[in-house]
């Protein structure tokens, strides 16, 4: 690395604040870029830079003297994300060719079909079936295109479903339980007996720095991690439960009739519902390039990142107190 300074575009984000912590924890600067960072700002040890990640101009200036920038940047809400995701990555990729800048991007499995699975190795071919899918398998070709001028270096980190403290749109917040209160009751959106990987935002991201402090990686470096594999579709609803100290919460089927009458109108449950298909079978990441080259895949127990991710999302108040007994007063005895 010429240089520790660091861009992170997507820094509210789950995954965006969480590298940005760990770099600055790392002895690296960190700018932020945020259309608003008086009100994004919370992290004193980040310098807030106000520009959009649309904006190729504010991303070239944000960039300027850095040797990585995150992206981490998605549209709110998933609004418009066909027609804002590539545009977005550009802007990246050309900040990053004017300086020599190592581009991270957080990767996903939305890359492969059914010709990859069950077991994903990072040189398995990327036939996506759905719009998404195939928006990121673009997003990926030109990242890897954007290396062979040798202007530019990328570091895809491809991971299960990303679940944690500070992380909102996902699986886990918006599916097995609902932010801000003690659940009643877990939904879970997979059948039982089939596996599922999950990721923890805190673990992603050591990796993540790791892995761009490392010597020796390629220009165009992608690795897999195992993170949390629930080979039985219970461990993880386990977890929740044993967080709670209710081992008999229920737990419900997703309802995905639900979700399919509703999505037409709702363009989160839209993108939701496209990516059903990794609930219907078991699709795992392997890891043993990231094993090989780091010695050994960092990762928080899974109780202890489910504990830290329930009382982030405020599901952790305690249950109300049993009422105690009443007892005859002696008085006027």
């Amino acid at each position: 690395m010429n240089s520790k300074i660091a861009l992170v575009l997507g820094a509210t984000g789950g995954i965006g604040g969480e590298v940005a912590s760990r770099l600055v924890s790392s002895g690296w600067q960190v700018r932020a870029l945020n259309r608003n960072p008086e009100r994004a700002g919370k992290d004193g040890r980040v310098t807030w830079i106000k520009g959009d990640a649309m904006a190729a101009a504010d991303v070239m200036a944000a960039a300027e003297g850095v040797s990585l920038i995150v992206h981490a940047v998605n549209p709110p809400g998933y609004r418009d994300w066909d027609k804002l995701v590539l545009p977005m990555l550009d802007n990246t990729i050309a900040a990053a060719k004017a300086n020599g800048a190592r581009i991270i991007l957080p990767g996903t499995v939305y890359n492969y079909g059914p010709d990859a699975f069950p077991v994903i190795a990072e040189t398995a071919p990327q036939n996506a079936l759905t719009r998404k899918g195939k928006i990121r398998v673009e997003m990926e070709r030109r990242l890897r295109q954007a290396t062979e001028s040798g202007e530019a270096k990328v570091l895809i980190v491809r991971a299960g479903d990303f679940f944690g403290p500070k992380a909102a749109n996902n699986w886990f917040s918006q599916g097995l339980v609902k932010p801000g209160s003690r659940p009643r009751s877990i939904s879970y959106p997979g059948k039982r007996g089939t596996g599922h990987q999950w990721a923890y935002l805190p673990d992603v991201a050591d990796i993540m720095v790791r892995l761009a402090e490392h010597d020796g990686l390629d220009a165009f470096a992608t690795f897999h991690m195992e993170g949390h594999w629930d080979a039985t579709g219970t461990a993880m609803t386990e977890a929740i439960r044993r967080a709670l100290d209710d081992p008999f919460m229920a737990v419900k089927p997703m309802p995905w009739w639900l979700l399919r009458l509703a999505s037409p109108f709702v363009t989160t449950l839209r993108e939701l519902m496209e990516m059903k298909y990794l609930w219907e079978q078991p699709v795992r990441l392997d890891n043993a390039k990231l094993v090989a080259t780091l010695g050994g895949e960092p990762r928080t127990p899974l109780d202890e990142a489910v504990r830290a991710t329930l009382a982030g999302v405020g599901c952790l108040q305690e249950k109300a107190p049993a009422r105690a007994e009443s007892k005859p007063s002696l008085s006027g005895i």
